[in-house]
Parts: C-alpha cells; structure tokens; sequence
C-alpha cells in the first residue's frame, strides 16, 4: 500500500508539473495570437507600414511560444498512456472523443495556417494572409475547445454509461459531453484569462520598450491594443468565473468548501477577503478553521446560489450528508460520505458478481447484479477509499491558491484600467517610472494568478480523475515509484531547459526589437518589397 500510495503521489506530481509548465504557454498562445490577428487587420485596413512592423514583432514572440505550446503538450497527452493506462482503459471511449477532434480539426487547421502565417508575407494578399491570421488564431481557440470539453467531463462526467461486460466507461450522448455547463464555463474561463494574460504581457514588454525609451510609438500603438484586449478578457474571465462558481457549488461542493476552507457551512454564509488558515484544524477536532480573517457577509451563498439567504454547506456538512432545502428552509439529509463508501463497495461487488454470474452462463444472476450495479454506480469510486478522511483535498492549497487567485486579478483589473486611462486620458503617465514598474511587475504577477486559478481547479477536485467514479490511486498505471520519480526529473530539466530557451530567445527578439527603431524597420519592408 506504502508503494501505491507513493506511485500516486509521484504520477499526480509528474502530470502536475507537465501540466504548469504547459500552462506556461497556452493562454499567451491563445491572447497573443488575437492579439496579432487585431493588429494585422488594423494594418491591413490602414496600409501603415507601422502597423506590419509591430504585427510581425508580436508574431514572432507568438511563433517561439507556440512551438514550446506544441512541446509540452503532446508529453502531456503521451502521460496518459504511461502513467494512467487504468483511467484511459475505464474512460478511453469517452475521454479521447475530444482529443481526438482536436488533433483531427484544430491542430491540423492551426498547422496548415500557421506556415501562411509566418511565410507568406509577399506570396499572398494582404486579404489572404489577415484571413490565415485569424484561422491560426481561431484554430488554438477550437483546439483548447475540445482539451477543456475533457478536463470539464472529468470534473462533472455525463453522457456515458458503464458497460459491464467491457468493464468500462462507454459515451451514450456526445453532446452532453460537449454542451455541459461545466465544459462551456471552464472553456470561457480559461480563454477569457489567456486574453488577459497575453494583453498584460503585452502591455509589460511595452513599458519596458518605455523605461529604455526605445520604440515610444511601437510601445504606445501595442499597450493600446494590449490592454483593451487584456481588460475585456479579464472582465469576461470574472463573468464566466461566477458561472463556474455556480456549477461548482451544484457538482462540486466539496471543492468549493475547500476553496473557502469552509468546514460547517450556514445560511447568509460569508466569503473570506483575506485570511490565514488554522494549520490545526481537521474534520475531527472542534479547532477554529482561521487563525485570521477578513470575511464579506453572504459572498458565499450569492456567489454559489445567488441567493443571500441559501445554504452553503462546509466540508464535514458533505461528509455527514446534511443540506437544507432552499424551498422550505427544512434540514435534509442527502448521501453521507460513509454510506456512499458502503455503496461504493456494493457496486464493485455486483460488478465481481455479474462477472461470476457471467462465466457461469446465469443470465438471471446477470440481470439482477446489473440493476444492483447500476443503482449505485453513481457512488463507485468511494468503494475505494478506507477512510472518508481520503474524499477531501488538499484544504490550505485549494484555499491560498484561491485567494491568491482573486487579489492578483483583482491587481490586474487595476492596472489595466489605469493603463487605459492613461493612454487615453493622461498620456504623460506612460513617462513615469512608476507606471513603466507596475506594468512590467504585472508580467509575473498575471501567470501567477492564471496557475492559481489551474491549481484551484485540479488540487481542489483531489482524490478525483473522475469525479465521483474513479480516484487517482485507482487510474494510475501498474509501474514503480522509482520509474516514476526518473521520468519526474528528466521532465522538470526538460521543461525547465524549454522554458530558459523560450525565454531567452524571446528575451533576444525584444532587445532586436528595442535596438531597432520604426523608422528603420519600415525602411527595411520597403526595402524587401
């Protein structure tokens, strides 16, 4: 069991280091390239050289981010084969319908677009090459489309049936996959927050092009588009988070009481500002769960069920089954975490018993052990668990990673509208060393907030790959924990050695950049022409 459990440890911290340092480059793939199609179609519509000179810089900066993009992703795709070969047998029908899609349709449309992109300056009109512009840019969006559509099916799973005799997972309803409120939430969400990572990284490389005072007209025409970009991204990036909130309260409420570090819940609940966490707090002990608080009264229940007055229950209200009817203010009781293990384990049985009853030709045996199964097959994955203590994740890291969360993009929201006031209102405020500090200070702060946010999502859905049918101790792949940990460390050299080489070569296009003025780049076009 010790080497099990190590295993998992091991598997989970591998797949969460490829998927950060993936996370590295996808939402600036997915900002940066509307972000150049914008400003492409500005040029194309102005015939200003001095619009192509600051598309083709922002393209560069994309091209280099979307090879390392393409890098890490596919190690992460391959990491379902060798380090959960169990979840991709139980779920493989269902999971890798998306994936597949997106490698069919998206990654093969931002392929043959991208070459346009990149080479066909010269070679096609102005018209065709805005056009392959916007279809690369359109293709990343298609292609987070389909992985989130399967990440948001292992948070909420529907649209499938567990066929016994194939001991799997099968899909019976492809659009409910596809359609479901947790997929076109975490879809909105995780776009919206690329938009507002790129145009803040956008508008951070551009106060510096200012405090160097090199390409003051380049800087000035980017931040424009880089903040507008970023602060409508940002500002849908909040309206979809409530939704996400809502479908997290309904399907999820263990991690959102996690998120809040929410162990009894109430009516008219509160949300907290601002808080530090009782290290000594468990779900067995009467501990106070904050050693410090800040709280905004009935923020909890409005943003789970906009309502001031609703119920919002707490980790040990889960774990007891207790809820209260929002119709009649009753106290009900739903499935209690012990009785769901119970259950849990009953399905698993019916599944031995119909396989018992199958090899010895019982179809009546089979019958009855299939209604059995199906019954309680919404509980299976607890059948699992030893305890009820292994159902609830990891509180302080949920909760931080939250918190910390909300205060930088509530940072960000500021900077952004200030920038535009700037630019637009107070133009000598871009000229002041202060300004030119924050914005660059934001680059980190902005991918801070959007891991937080991916933190959030995965560690507070934790023992889960499929929520509420399979925990990870039961995904993972039949291989050591001494394989695992190799292959952990050769991936964090790998991608570390990805991520220095992103950032250096990116590093030397704006040092190019900023030692080469407008003029002269548009002397240059002229020139090629």
């Amino acid at each position: 069991m010790i080497d099990l459990m190590s295993v998992v440890d091991w598997s989970r911290a591998q797949f969460a280091l490829t998927a950060m340092f993936h996370w590295f480059f996808v939402p600036l793939t997915l900002g940066l390239g509307i972000i150049v199609a914008v400003m492409e179609t500005i040029y194309v519509r102005k015939r200003s050289e001095k619009w192509l000179a600051a598309t083709k810089f922002w393209m560069r900066l994309f091209g280099i981010n979307f090879a390392c993009g393409v890098a890490t992703g596919i190690i992460l795709e391959f990491e379902f084969g060798t380090n959960w070969s169990n979840y991709s047998w139980f779920v493989g029908d269902i999971f890798g319908a998306p994936l597949a899609i997106e490698g069919i349709l998206a990654f093969f449309m931002e392929a043959t677009f991208i070459a346009v992109m990149f080479f066909g300056w010269n070679k096609v009109s102005r018209r065709f090459h805005l056009t392959a512009t916007w279809l690369t840019a359109i293709g990343a969006t298609i292609s987070a489309l389909w992985i989130l559509i399967a990440n948001a099916w292992m948070q909420y799973p529907v649209g499938m049936k567990f066929n016994p005799d194939e001991m799997r997972n099968v899909m019976d309803n492809f659009w409910s996959v596809a359609l479901s409120p947790m997929a076109l939430n975490k879809f909105f969400h995780a776009v919206m927050s690329g938009w507002a990572l790129s145009g803040v990284v956008v508008m951070g490389i551009c106060c510096w092009f200012l405090l160097k005072k090199r390409n003051v007209e380049l800087a000035t025409m980017s931040m424009k588009v880089g903040a507008w970009v970023g602060i409508i991204g940002l500002g849908l990036t909040m309206l979809t988070g409530d939704g996400s909130a809502v479908t997290v309260a309904k399907h999820q409420p263990m991690k959102l009481a996690a998120m809040e570090g929410l162990y009894d819940g109430s009516t008219e609940q509160e949300i907290v500002g601002f808080g530090i966490l009782n290290p000594a707090k468990t779900i067995d002990n009467a501990e106070d769960p904050m050693l410090f608080d800040i709280s905004i009264p009935y923020g909890l229940s409005v943003l789970a069920r906009h309502d001031y007055q609703a119920f919002v229950p707490g980790i040990n209200d889960i774990i007891a089954g207790r809820d209260i009817d929002p119709e009649t203010g009753d106290t009900v009781n739903t499935v209690g975490y012990a009785e769901r293990i119970e259950r849990g384990r009953a399905a698993q049985e019916a599944l031995r018993q119909y396989n018992a009853a199958k090899e010895a030709g019982d179809t009546a045996a089979m019958a009855a052990q299939q209604a059995a199964l199906e019954k309680d097959y919404p509980f299976f994955g607890y059948g699992y668990f030893d305890s009820v203590e292994e159902a609830v994740p990891n509180v302080p890291m949920t909760f931080y990673a939250f918190h910390i969360m909300v205060l930088a993009g509530g940072f960000i929201l500021l900077v952004l509208l200030v920038a535009l006031f700037a630019l637009y209102k107070k133009p000598k405020w871009t000229g002041k060393r202060l300004f030119q500090y924050i914005g660059i200070l934001s680059i980190p702060i902005i991918y801070v907030c959007s891991q937080c946010g991916w933190i959030v999502a995965e560690v507070g859905r934790q023992p889960w790959t499929i929520q509420d049918i399979l925990p990870a101790k039961a995904a993972i792949s039949d291989m050591t924990a001494a394989s695992v940990q190799t292959t952990f460390f050769i991936f964090l050299f790998l991608f570390c050695g990805i991520l220095i080489a992103e950032l250096c070569i990116m590093f030397k296009q704006i040092r190019l950049r900023s030692n080469t003025e407008l003029s002269d780049e548009i002397n240059s076009q002229e020139n090629d022409k």
